[in-house]
């Protein structure tokens, strides 16, 4: 009686031992499929992360850059007062003095109006 007690006691123990290892084989992949997604979850977050901090980081280099020029810079206080148009205006002009005192005029003598000489007609035949 002893040993029948033994054997059946053996067997509910094998049999328990045979469930929970295929309970943790079966169980083994659901967990490695969750870590795996667990780690792509954590992938996604790091990359939208430092995608945010380059690009947070960009913006605030712009906006300082442009307080940094201000309303008093030279170059744009230059375009400001629209002076580059005068000068080049009188440049120009300069320009055209220059080339009205360089420039003769030769006078052609047979060109010139001669109103006391009359211009031979034709006569039609």
């Amino acid at each position: 009686l002893a040993l029948s007690n033994t054997t059946a006691l053996d067997l509910l123990l094998s049999k328990l031992l045979q469930e929970c290892l295929e309970r943790s084989n079966s169980s083994a992949a659901p967990q490695e499929s969750a870590a795996s997604g667990s780690l792509a979850i954590i992938y996604v977050l790091l990359m939208l992360g430092l995608f945010g901090f380059f690009s947070v980081a960009v913006m605030v280099t712009n906006l300082r850059a442009r307080r940094l020029e201000g309303p008093r810079d030279p170059y744009n206080t230059y375009i400001a007062t629209d002076v580059w148009h005068r000068k080049d205006r009188e440049y120009l002009q300069a320009k055209l003095l220059e080339s009205y005192k360089l420039c003769c005029v030769l006078e052609n003598q047979l060109a010139v109006e001669q109103p006391s000489r009359k211009i031979p007609e034709e006569k039609s035949s």
